[in-house]
């Protein structure tokens, strides 16, 4: 679990909460599912105008890794490459065939098959460095979406709000419910903004830095498999890829250690 998500998340509803309790209110006055409704109604409408669904249902399944995220697991990969690296130069390319079966990321099984079927070094460059700026261009667009969330919630809040106060207009003749609406109606406004600042703008923020991180591994990958590839020394990849590790912020840096 990313503990800076979950308790930031924590953090900013509790310091809201509690400076309403200190201003006399009361957090139940908070709740009101109409305003709920208007608001995370209209931004997801509008969000899918905006976007095709499969873009609106991949940012919703990447979401997952703003609350979660695995530490260590581009030095893991490292180690991997590293690996390979020594066997290539003791045994050859061709007894990493039998490596292949045991990788599970898509982009490193491609890029060093490719490597083992005695793609030259330029070649296998220039393909995968074109996959990688289709995935880079694919993943942009994930984080935009709650950016564009993010930018229709506070509308959308104020939209409820007038809605909210077209009904408190309605009842001008009892000065006692026009308060209550008119209190009630602001709701709208307050999820609108609070969704927005608190939820859809960082999520995306976390999304880039995952999205970064990833065109990062991604980069290293392709770079490893090419040094193993031109027949670098081990020692001089290890040096490239703890220049990779070092440029991401998320990643766990380790120092490598190799038999």
């Amino acid at each position: 679990m990313d503990k800076s998500t979950v308790g930031g998340i924590f953090l900013a509803f509790a310091g809201i909460a509690l400076g309403l309790i200190i201003e006399g209110g009361k957090v139940g006055q908070m709740i009101q599912p109409t305003a709920a409704m208007i608001v995370f109604g209209g931004t997801i409408g509008a969000v899918l105008i905006q976007f095709p669904l499969e873009v609106v249902m991949e940012a919703a399944g990447q979401l997952r890794f703003v609350f979660t995220h695995k530490a260590g697991s581009s030095a893991g990969l490292a180690e991997s490459l590293l690996r390979y690296a020594h066997k290539a130069r003791r045994d050859g390319m061709l007894s990493l065939d039998e490596e292949l079966d045991g990788i599970t990321d898509p982009f490193l099984k491609k890029t060093l098959m490719l490597a083992i079927d005695g793609m030259e070094p330029d070649e296998l460059r220039g393909i995968m460095d074109l996959e990688l700026s289709l995935k880079a261009e694919k993943e942009d667009q994930i984080p935009r979406v709650f950016e564009a969330a993010g930018g229709f919630a506070p509308t959308i809040g104020i939209i409820g709000a007038v809605l909210g106060l077209i009904q408190v207009m309605q009842k001008l003749e009892n000065i006692n419910e026009v308060g209550k609406g008119i209190a009630v109606a602001f709701v709208a406004t307050v999820y609108g903004v609070g969704s927005a600042n608190i939820l859809f703008l960082p999520w995306a923020g976390k999304l880039k830095i995952r999205m970064r991180e990833r065109q990062l591994v991604r980069e290293m990958t392709l770079e490893a498999v090419v040094s193993i590839l031109e027949g670098i020394n081990p020692r001089v990849l290890e040096g490239k890829m703890s220049g990779y590790l070092n440029k991401s912020p998320e990643v766990e840096r380790e120092k490598l250690a190799y038999q």
